[in-house]
């Protein structure tokens, strides 16, 4: 296991906006290959590789970049290191990124599930409010810890293994018809 961390920690490194975006991508499909296991029950006979491809594609083209991003910008909105940065960026990413990053990806499921731009939205009605309340629960806690302990080009890492749980709920969310 040591080896695969000082292997990751060298990629990364040397290439760590592709080495995260792939990390992303790859930890989105690892969630809904969970949430249809595990969540849905679906057996690997009713197993829908295909959506598991759509979702790694949201990943590894929407959350990796789009995420990878953020960390970037928040480290020059909210400068500094210690627990009231930590808190600052923590409520900065939670009340005006979150909301709109959650949002945008239900709606790009929506779409990329073939939903019209009248099902999307009746689906984002009714799907955003409960989506938007468990990230509340989940995201806070792991968010302060993430800023306060972990360095910005390790952050989106460990956003996303701890978003294997979330991926799992997401793309749950977003598929439930």
């Amino acid at each position: 296991m040591a080896g695969l961390w000082k292997t990751y920690q060298t990629v990364m490194s040397k290439y760590p906006w592709t080495v995260q975006i792939v990390t992303a991508g790859s930890l989105v499909g690892v969630g809904d290959v969970i949430s249809q296991q595990l969540i849905e029950r679906r057996g690997l006979r009713r197993h829908s590789v295909r959506r598991t491809a759509r979702m790694m594609s949201i990943g590894f083209f929407f959350v990796g970049p789009v995420i990878g991003s953020w960390y970037k910008v928040l480290d020059r909105i909210v400068v500094g290191g210690g627990k009231s940065a930590a808190m600052k960026k923590m409520l900065v990413d939670q009340l005006c990124f979150a909301p709109c990053f959650l949002g945008a990806f239900l709606s790009i499921c929506g779409a990329l599930n073939g939903l019209s731009v009248e099902e999307n939205v009746a689906k984002l009605k009714g799907d955003y409010t409960d989506a938007l309340i468990c990230n509340y629960y989940l995201w806070p806690p792991v968010q302060i810890a993430n800023f306060y302990f972990v360095p910005l080009n390790h952050r989106l890492a460990v956003v996303q293994l701890v978003a294997v749980v979330w991926n799992s709920y997401l793309t749950w969310k977003a598929n439930k018809m």
